[in-house]
């Protein structure tokens, strides 16, 4: 496992749009969660087991998403 590119409370945009995997029940799915160019903070830091790919918890305003690295870009 790799070390994570982003830092703990860092602030992030999201490089694409963020839309609804299914994840959260209560939006439809495939509707947009998160604008390319929004800004949010890494509130977590945990990998996925299968890939051991680095997945950041990410607070974009009220809502927090689980995003890969690639879904990421410096603020």
């Amino acid at each position: 496992m790799s070390e994570p590119r982003y830092a703990l409370n860092q602030q992030v945009r999201a490089a694409a749009d963020l839309v609804n995997d299914g994840t959260y029940p209560d939006v439809a799915s495939d509707e947009l969660l998160a604008a390319e160019g929004a800004l949010g903070e890494i509130i977590k830091i945990g990998h996925q087991e299968e890939t051991s790919a680095t997945v950041y918890l990410v607070e974009f305003g009220e809502r927090a998403i689980g995003c890969f690295e690639s879904e990421l870009a410096p603020a």
